[in-house]
């Protein structure tokens, strides 16, 4: 996930309303919320991904905080955090990022007691459990970046100290895209991205630290590789994951390398590309004209990410005040409900509920048939009654990640060793 600045799939004029009519008969009485924030601009930049227009539209509507939102790739955003401090309020960012940003001093710790639905908020960004019985992933895994020893704590610690370096708000549980129609078979394993059958006709995403990812899942399931951590490899298990890939490139496995949401999106619809690293909404989007187009479930499970709303170190007085209103309203279930629609998760999904029908909940989140049309934010219709989620529910999809994405220590030799690759 990353350069999505267009998520919106250039929709009519119901942009504007968003998903507020389409949850409108389903919405408990609206919250009231305080006025000091009135006629406050806040800054936020983050990429496309969250960075819509709707929310800034609706934020308006109840507390009356005009949102300035600026919608760049993961590494533009990742940059600008770390290196124009008063360019910005609000730094919409991945949780994986927090370790090249947080050393820097350009955002301040959160006091959580200010976050009012913070006991609501699921395990993964507290103690990295989802259930007390999950396993915690590989990788940058959320709540080991999540929280800091105090008001002005510079290192990450392990403990819900009450002081976090983000607040989160989205993620998912991400996987390969795929054309059915295309296909003809069963899909069921990390290994079909490299099989010859699709020669021409894989892709695969030009974004480093999430592509490499992609790789290591694929080596590890053809046995190829037993990493120590997919998301902190060593120098040798960089070059062999490139070795096995650049093979793969030279043999002409791949149709193309896609940085954008827009091109993944089209490689796909087109039936030029049959199997591809995807996201949520481009598969929504594919599917949003008519296409067959699945996120597929594999066997050797999930590469997951997430996302968080952190502060400028510069914010204070009725700023600071105001952004801690509109994390407040973030979390209270509007735009949970927004994002779920367009097949994410909220931070705290038992708010989002309440901004769903019956039917939404039972097919986004519980893994449940549905029992009429589900369609996008947007008003596109993205399955009929009868059809589940590819994956399931929140629990088989979030319970079955392998790894998250992740800042290695070893990345800027990662990344020279990819851009390696790309021009091979």
């Amino acid at each position: 996930m990353t350069t999505i600045s267009k998520i919106r799939y250039s929709r009519r004029a119901l942009l504007k309303t968003g998903g507020a009519a389409l949850a409108a008969s389903a919405l408990p009485a609206p919250m009231v919320w305080g006025q000091e924030s009135k006629n406050i601009t806040l800054r936020q930049f983050g990429t496309g991904v969250s960075n819509l227009n709707e929310v800034a539209t609706k934020v308006k509507e109840d507390l009356g905080i005009t949102l300035e939102m600026t919608a760049l790739d993961t590494d533009s955003v990742t940059q600008r955090a770390a290196t124009q401090p008063d360019s910005f309020d609000i730094a919409d960012i991945e949780y994986f990022v927090a370790k090249k940003v947080w050393p820097t001093g350009n955002l301040q710790a959160m006091d959580a007691t200010k976050i009012a639905n913070y006991d609501k908020i699921v395990g993964i960004f507290r103690n990295g459990k989802l259930t007390p019985e999950s396993t915690i992933a590989q990788g940058t895994a959320p709540h080991t970046v999540g929280f800091v020893e105090g008001p002005d704590g510079t290192s990450f610690v392990d403990n819900e100290s009450g002081w976090m370096t983000l607040i989160p708000t989205i993620y998912n549980a991400d996987t390969l895209g795929i054309r059915p129609d295309l296909i003809g078979r069963p899909i069921t394993s990390w290994t079909e991205l490299l099989n010859p059958e699709f020669k021409g006709k894989a892709s695969i995403l030009d974004i480093s630290s999430i592509g490499i990812m992609d790789m290591a899942m694929v080596c590890e399931a053809m046995g190829e590789i037993t990493y120590g951590d997919k998301g902190n490899m060593t120098k040798e298990e960089i070059d062999k994951t490139i070795a096995i890939f650049t093979e793969a490139k030279k043999a002409g496995q791949f149709r193309a390398f896609w940085k954008t949401f827009d091109e993944s999106v089209n490689l796909m619809a087109s039936g030029e590309v049959v199997i591809q690293s995807m996201w949520s909404p481009a598969i929504t989007a594919v599917r949003s004209r008519g296409i067959p187009c699945v996120y597929q479930p594999l066997k050797e499970g999930y590469r997951s990410w997430g996302g968080g709303i952190g502060l400028s170190a510069s914010l204070s007085g009725m700023e600071l005040d105001a952004a801690y209103e509109y994390i407040n309203w973030y979390l209270s279930g509007w735009v949970g409900g927004f994002l779920m629609r367009q097949g994410y998760y909220s931070a705290v999904p038992e708010t989002s509920k309440e901004y769903m029908s019956e039917n939404e909940w039972g097919y986004w989140f519980e893994g449940k048939e549905s029992t009429g049309d589900i369609t996008s934010p947007f008003g596109d219709k993205l399955a009929g009654a009868g059809e589940v989620r590819d994956g399931g529910s929140f629990y088989d999809r979030m319970g079955a990640v392998a790894c998250w994405n992740s800042v290695m220590e070893e990345n800027q030799y990662m990344v020279r060793k990819w851009n390696e690759f790309i021009a091979a």
